[in-house]
C-alpha cells in the first residue's frame, strides 16, 4: 500500500527521483529472477545512471562538503567491502558501476538509489540521526537495491521503454522540480506516464533490501540497533501530518512487518545498544545548518547555545549544539559570537581525538574565509593526507603566494582520486597562480570530466590544445600528449552518448 505522492513540480530533485525509481507497487508483483534475460545489461545500467548523475551534478542542491563527504563515505566503504566479502557485490557489478553517493543540501528526509551504482544522500536525513549506524542502515538499505539488480529488473518489466527513454522521463521530473511548464513539455505523451507508472518497487524488494542491507551493515561493523531505531524514527513520523519533509516515507512505507523483522534479527544479535559518538553529533550538526541556511532558523542555532538547560545536556548533546551555532554564527557574520562559541565548543570536546579534528576544521574554514591564512596553515597540519586537511590548506596556500607547494600535494593525489572534480578545481587555480596556464585549463577539463560533463571538458580540452599550437601555456611535450590523448577520449565518450540516444 503506497503513500500518496504529491505533485511532481512540488519535490525537490532528489525527491522526485525516488518517487519515480523507488515507490511501492502492489503486493503480489511478479518479479523476473535475478538472472532473468530480460533485465538490462550491467553496462547499459550503468550508462542510464550516468546520466541521471550528469544532472545531480549541476543542479544547485549538490553539495561536495569535504568534511561531511569523508563522514558519509567512513560508512559507506565498509558497507561495500562487507558486501564484497558476502557476495552479495559481485565482481562484474563491482568493475562496472560507480559506487558513488552524492550529497544534496535539502533538508528534506530522503536517500534513494539510482541505477548503475549511484546513490543520494540528503543532509536532512544525516541531520535527524542520532548515530553512525542509523545512517549506515539507510545507506545498506539503498546499496542492497543496487546490488540484487531491483532497478534493471523493474525497467525489464515495461519492455517497451529503453533505457534512455527512462532516462528522459526522469530527466522530465527533474525540470518540473524548478520549471513546472519546462517539466510538463518534457513529460508529455502517454508513453512517458506510463513509464513512470512502471518503476515500483514491490513488496518483496523491499523486504529483500531489508534483509541483506541487515546483514551486509552487520557484517561491516554496525550495530544493528541502528536499523531498529531509524525505522522507530521514520514510523512515528508517518503518524505525523506530512509536511513534505519525509519523502523517504513515500517511496520506503514503514509497515509493521518491516519493522517487526528488524527487530527480531536485532535481538537475535549478540551486538550491543548504539553508541552515539562526538563524530556523529558534530557531522549531524553539520548536515543541519547547511541545509537549513535560513536567517531564523539559523538565529534559533545560535540561541539553543545559551539555552538555560544546556549544562544539563549529555556531552555528545553538547557538542552537536555548540558546533552548529559556532557554524551558523558565522553565518550570520556574528565573529564575537563565532569566537566566544568555537571556545565553548573546544573545551567541550577536549580528550577526544575525532572531536578535536573537527572542531579544528572548523576553525580553519572560518579562518579561511576571514583571509587569515596564516592561522589556517598553523591549525591544521600540512602534511595530513586527509581530504579536509589538504583541500583547506591547498587554498590557502595558493591565496598566501605557495601556489607551487599545493600543486605538488595536490598531483599526488589526484593521481589517486582522479574522480575528485574539487581536487581538480583547485589544482588548476594553483597551476594558474604560477603562470602554468596549459597545465591549468587541462586540470580543469579533468574537473568536468570528474563530473560526467564531457561537452564542457571537450571544450577546455580544446582550448589547452590551442594553446599549445600558439606556443603559450608554459606547458611541455608530454603534458601536449597527455591533452591530446584526454581529448580523443572524451570526444569518444561523447560519440558514444549520441549514438545511445
Amino acid at each position: 500500500m503506497s503513500l500518496s505522492r504529491p505533485p511532481i513540480a512540488r519535490r525537490g530533485v532528489a525527491a522526485t527521483l525516488a518517487a519515480l525509481l523507488l515507490a511501492t507497487a502492489p503486493a503480489g508483483a511478479q518479479l523476473p529472477t535475478l538472472g532473468d534475460a530480460g533485465a538490462i545489461s550491467s553496462s547499459a545500467e550503468r550508462k542510464l545512471g550516468e546520466r541521471i548523475a550528469r544532472e545531480l551534478y549541476r543542479d544547485p542542491d549538490y553539495i561536495d562538503d569535504p568534511e561531511l563527504v569523508e563522514y558519509v563515505q567512513s560508512l559507506w566503504q565498509p558497507l561495500l567491502a562487507a558486501a564484497r566479502a558476502r557476495g552479495e557485490l559481485t565482481a562484474e557489478l563491482d568493475e562496472r558501476f560507480a559506487w558513488q553517493v552524492l550529497l544534496g543540501k535539502d533538508r528534506t528526509i530522503n536517500a534513494f538509489a539510482l541505477p548503475g551504482g549511484w546513490l543520494g544522500l540528503h543532509l536532512g536525513l544525516v541531520s535527524v540521526t542520532s548515530s553512525r549506524d542509523e545512517v549506515a542502515s539507510v545507506l545498506a538499505h539503498e546499496l542492497s537495491h543496487v546490488t540484487q539488480r531491483h532497478i534493471s529488473r523493474m525497467v525489464a518489466k515495461e519492455s517497451q521503454q529503453t533505457p534512455w527513454v527512462l532516462a528522459a522521463m526522469i530527466l522530465g521530473a527533474m525540470a518540473a522540480s524548478r520549471n513546472p511548464q519546462a517539466g510538463g513539455a518534457v513529460m508529455a505523451g502517454s508513453q512517458a506516464l506510463a513509464a513512470q507508472q512502471s518503476l515500483n518497487f514491490s513488496r518483496d524488494m523491499e523486504r529483500e533490501a531489508d534483509r541483506i542491507g541487515f546483514g551486509v551493515a552487520t557484517q561491516a561493523g554496525f550495530e544493528p540497533q541502528g536499523f531498529v531505531t531509524m525505522f522507530e524514527k521514520l514510523q512515528q513520523a508517518a503518524r505525523l501530518n506530512d509536511t513534505g519533509n519525509y519523502p523517504y516515507l513515500r517511496t520506503h512505507p514503514m509497515t509493521s512487518e518491516r519493522i517487526a523483522d528488524m527487530q527480531s534479527r536485532q535481538q537475535l544479535s549478540d551486538h550491543g545498544p548504539v553508541q552515539p559518538t562526538l563524530e556523529h553529533a558534530l557531522m549531524a550538526a553539520r548536515a543541519r545548518v547547511i541545509s537549513n541556511p535560513g536567517v531564523d532558523a539559523l538565529r534559533a542555532t545560535v540561541v539553543e547555545a545559551d539555552a538555560s538547560g544546556f549544562a544539563a545536556l549529555p556531552r555528545v548533546r553538547q557538542a552537536n549544539v555548540l558546533y552548529a551555532a559556532t557554524l551558523a554564527a558565522w553565518r550570520l557574520r556574528d565573529p564575537a559570537a563565532v569566537s566566544r562559541l568555537m571556545g565553548r565548543l573546544d573545551a567541550v570536546v577536549a580528550g577526544d581525538p575525532t572531536g578535536q579534528r573537527l572542531a579544528r576544521l572548523l576553525a580553519a574554514e572560518i579562518a579561511l574565509a576571514l583571509g587569515d591564512n596564516t592561522r589556517v596553515l598553523r591549525t591544521l597540519d600540512a602534511d595530513s593526507k586527509r581530504r579536509p586537511e589538504l583541500l583547506l590548506t591547498a587554498q590557502a596556500q595558493v591565496q598566501s603566494g605557495k601556489a607551487a607547494e599545493a600543486a605538488q600535494r595536490l598531483q599526488t593525489w589526484v593521481a589517486t582520486q582522479p574522480r575528485d572534480a574539487a581536487a581538480w578545481q583547485l589544482l588548476s587555480s594553483a597551476y594558474a597562480a604560477q603562470g602554468q596556464s596549459l597545465r591549468a585549463v587541462r586540470a580543469e577539463a579533468e574537473a568536468r570530466v570528474a563530473q560526467l560533463d564531457y561537452t564542457a571538458a571537450l571544450d577546455r580540452f580544446k582550448a589547452a590544445q590551442d594553446l599549445v599550437r600558439r606556443g603559450a601555456g608554459g606547458g611541455d611535450h608530454i603534458e601536449a600528449s597527455i591533452i591530446d590523448t584526454r581529448a580523443r577520449q572524451v570526444e569518444s565518450a561523447l560519440r558514444e552518448q549520441a549514438l545511445e540516444r
